[in-house]
């Protein structure tokens, strides 16, 4: 499972990343031993931190987390799995509270929770501010425009005009229906609680409901 192996991908990503960042002698002869144990040793709860002052490293073991990201928001923030958010683009505001919130458990998730505290809080706003730089994916296909469900214009009111986002709330247009979905479930049946106003806002709406708000932002 995924989350078994998450942690041990993750630690060799670190290690590899701190073999190429500049090194004395002393702490290459350390590394070395760290990537070729006589024995595999316990995962720690936390990878290693950078030497303090050595920018290089802390850069390295930065591009090292950032590409176990990859794992499942796919390459530069587009995912392959339609479960799994689109995080390219995103608001960095945003990006930063998410990180935040796993790292709390004010927001659960197993594998989330676990990268979000691997970073430390500067890492956490230069990983938000890396992919709130990338471009959001084009349409790949051109979809028949639909009829906005009723609940639109209460949800543009922090989503924005066409769900664009902004600084009260994420983009939404575009973003893959299976996850809209099941973000809007979680909300509704208490399970993701870390947004008071969506708690409300989807516990309000029906199933049918839920499932055609997300088919229309989707579509945009």
């Amino acid at each position: 499972m995924i989350n078994d192996r998450f942690p041990t991908v993750f630690g060799a990503l670190v290690v590899l990343a701190a073999l190429a960042a500049p090194a004395n002698a002393a702490e290459r002869t350390a590394v070395a031993a760290l990537a070729a144990p006589a024995h595999v040793p316990e995962i720690p709860e936390r990878p290693a931190l950078p030497t303090p002052g050595n920018a290089a490293e802390a850069e390295a073991m930065l591009g090292a987390k950032l590409l176990v990201c990859n794992t499942c928001h796919g390459a530069n923030g587009v995912p392959r799995n339609a479960n799994v958010p689109i995080i390219a683009g995103l608001q960095e505001n945003y990006l930063v509270k998410q990180l935040h919130d796993f790292q709390t458990g004010d927001r659960d998730s197993e594998v989330m929770m676990w990268m979000a505290t691997a970073l430390t809080p500067e890492e956490s706003v230069l990983a938000a501010a890396y992919f709130a730089k990338k471009s959001w994916p084009a349409r790949t296909a051109t979809v028949a425009a639909a009829a906005p469900p009723a609940a639109a214009a209460v949800c543009q009111i922090c989503h924005q005009q066409n769900f664009a986002g902004g600084l009260p709330g994420p983009r939404l247009a575009g973003q893959n229906y299976e996850y809209l979905v099941e973000a809007m479930r979680r909300f509704a049946d208490h399970e993701r609680t870390n947004n008071a106003d969506m708690v409300k806002i989807m516990e309000a709406m029906s199933s049918a409901d839920r499932e055609a708000m997300a088919r229309y932002i989707s579509g945009l």
